[in-house]
């Protein structure tokens, strides 16, 4: 009896069960590398944490088998609220942060890190449209033809203008060289990836902006992580752009390892400076 009312005690003590913060990632590599930044930051709080890839990474968050996972606002919004119609970083974090189910809490989202949805077109197409915004793009509709990648799902409308199915594509490479071939004049790819030729230009969302925000962001699960284990989780918005995180993703691109890919990149910007 006493044993018991002992471990009982232990029990109560501590709400989460000693052991590692399990971060969770999906399939790709874009989401283990994320993944392995955060679980980076938890560590270097003193924390210790893996990740661990899952068929669905919200979905354990939600059945607790995952204590964080990291995603995008926009993304994040749509799961939890379809067809939510908020645009700017801050409004899409506020609409996701109230849309997520009991139980899941946000960090601080990334402010300057983002991979929302872009447009790539040539540079005679920007001579042509007069402009380098996605505005440039809206006045032009009715001419657009757009092309994706196979598995990718950019947006259906922009501003004012319901755009065209897009061609599909088996690889970025092959969506690029057909912008450059003429067969589309608009390609869509994003703000983060390191993919995107240099010889075309990436039209950008001015004021107002026209494209759902696409923030770095942590979820986790709320009343299990410390107080230091959340700060470690805010502290990667204040430090982490879009730059960075497209350097990143070509890195491991190449074929280096997402850990230590994060682990370099958090070595060059020690937390909490």
């Amino acid at each position: 009896m006493l044993l018991a009312a002992a471990l009982l005690a232990a029990g109560c003590s501590d709400q989460r069960p000693p052991g590692e913060v399990v971060v969770g990632a999906g399939a790709d590599a874009d989401s283990s590398l994320l993944a392995e930044l955060y679980a980076a930051a938890l560590r270097y709080r003193g924390s210790p944490a893996r990740v661990q890839r899952m068929a669905d990474p919200v979905a354990a968050l939600d059945s607790g088998q995952a204590g964080v996972v990291p995603g995008f606002t926009g993304r994040l919004l749509q799961r939890f609220a379809p067809g939510a119609g908020a645009v700017t970083g801050k409004d899409v974090y506020r609409a996701m942060v109230a849309a997520l189910p009991e139980g899941v809490a946000a960090g601080d989202y990334a402010t300057a890190a983002q991979d929302e949805p872009a447009v790539a077109v040539t540079s005679p197409t920007v001579d042509a449209w007069g402009g380098r915004d996605m505005a440039a793009l809206v006045r032009h509709c009715s001419q657009l033809a757009t092309g994706s990648v196979s598995g990718t799902q950019p947006p259906s409308q922009v501003g004012g203008c319901k755009l065209p199915g897009p061609h599909v594509f088996p690889t970025g490479t092959a969506l690029f060289d057909a912008l450059k071939g003429g067969q589309v004049n608009a390609a869509w790819t994003s703000t983060a990836d390191p993919g995107v030729p240099e010889d075309v230009v990436v039209l950008a969302d001015g004021e107002p902006p026209l494209v759902q925000a696409e923030n770095v962001v942590p979820l986790y699960r709320r009343n299990e992580l410390s107080e230091q284990e959340v700060l470690a989780l805010n502290e990667i918005a204040g430090e982490l752009d879009t730059s960075a995180l497209a350097d990143m993703r070509r890195q491991v691109t190449k074929g280096a390892d997402p850990r230590q890919v994060a682990d370099a990149w958090l070595a060059a910007h020690p937390l909490g400076r």
